[in-house]
């Protein structure tokens, strides 16, 4: 078993390399002709791009950009080195992913893989993660100054941290995988909206895991609608919902009681730090696992989603770049939900060629008009 681990890793790290080599090779040496140039000049002064943002791949960015020192023109490729190094990450992720189920596979038959099962095992997995290494659109975006490299980087890493808690559901202290989830996901949010999609399969694997002599149609019913309400919850609840509450009490306390702005969103915030810490000492009295380890995993995916407090620090800098202008908790919730795009709804409403017939207010837009 030892020796398995040791090649299983030796080889995933393997991967890393060979796809890091070949994306370094074939790194973009400026700025690709779309959001790239965006991107970069963004995460070299930790400005505000495009709606709904990406601070913590700009967060990364600027530190790659670090390494260009005062040569201007090397701040471009580190960036894009951003991108190679996490795609990298992603491929060697994949590869253990692989080998996982591979070792599922030959479980059913030995309990210690032979050496020609590893073999077999590490063949599986080389050829899954350098599938993904060559593949036509992982590997553009691999060479650029995109969020989407990095966010596929997340998805896997949620993934395989999901068959880490899977691999080790009869221990103690396993749960901490599934705290440990809610963290990548709330940092995930800070680069792409991707990383949500894992959700589901998260919930499956924990209801196979956790239910094995229990598994009904009615279960997985459920299990699928659970998963889409953990979607809905993150998506609309935590992203803009959050946000949203905060600016409603900073209404109440600005319009209402004549206090200085943002002091009902630090209100708000206070109170949902408080809550949550109640929670946690109330379940753990109580002996509600379950509570305490959702309560946990909701406290820390808010944790790594605080990562959007650099695009209102840095709106209140007015940088150069400072799209929507997100300095205040009504601009942060508009910036969020993307209302500048305008809604097109998939499934019903105007042809793509149609003509602009009106227009009609449909919601007050707050804005400040004077210091309390």
């Amino acid at each position: 078993m030892n020796n398995y681990n040791k090649i299983n890793n030796l080889v995933g790290w393997m991967a890393f390399a060979i796809s890091f080599i070949v994306y370094a090779l074939t790194m973009e040496p400026t700025a690709s002709f779309w959001d790239c140039g965006e991107f970069i000049s963004a995460s070299y002064g930790l400005q505000v791009v495009h709606p709904p943002g990406a601070p913590l791949f700009l967060i990364l960015g600027r530190f790659f950009s670090l390494f260009a020192g005062d040569n201007l023109q090397m701040v471009a490729p580190m960036v894009n080195l951003l991108s190679v190094s996490a795609s990298a990450l992603c491929v060697m992720f994949t590869f253990w992913i692989t080998t996982y189920f591979g070792k599922r596979l030959v479980a059913k038959t030995t309990d210690n893989p032979t050496m020609a099962h590893t073999i077999a095992i590490m063949g599986a997995g080389l050829v899954g993660a350098l599938t993904l290494t060559f593949s036509d659109t992982f590997w553009f975006s691999a060479v650029e100054a995109e969020v989407y490299a990095s966010s596929s980087f997340f998805t896997a890493l949620t993934f395989w941290a999901i068959l880490k808690w899977e691999a080790n559901a009869d221990k103690k202290h396993s749960d901490r995988w599934l705290v440990f989830i809610g963290y990548i996901i709330g940092l995930a949010v800070g680069v792409h909206l991707l990383n949500l999609l894992v959700i589901p399969a998260i919930v499956f694997v924990y209801y196979f895991r956790r239910y094995p002599g229990r598994i009904t149609r009615k279960g997985i019913i459920i299990s699928g609608g659970l998963s889409l309400v953990l979607l809905v919850f993150v998506q609309l609840g935590v992203i803009p919902g959050i946000p949203a509450l905060a600016a409603k009490f900073d209404l109440a306390f600005v319009n209402g009681m004549g206090l200085p702005f943002g002091s009902g969103a630090l209100f708000f915030l206070l109170l949902l730090i408080g809550g949550t810490i109640f929670g946690l000492i109330y379940s753990k009295k109580k002996g509600k696992v379950a509570l305490n380890t959702a309560l946990l995993a909701f406290s820390f995916i808010v944790i790594g989603y605080s990562s959007y407090s650099m695009v209102v620090i840095r709106s209140l800098a007015n940088p150069p770049i400072d799209m929507n202008n997100p300095e205040d908790p009504f601009n942060l919730v508009y910036y969020l939900n993307r209302e500048q795009y305008g809604d097109r709804p998939l499934l019903y409403g105007p042809y793509f060629t149609a003509r602009p017939t009106g227009y009609e207010l449909k919601s007050e837009k707050y804005i400040r008009i004077g210091e309390s």
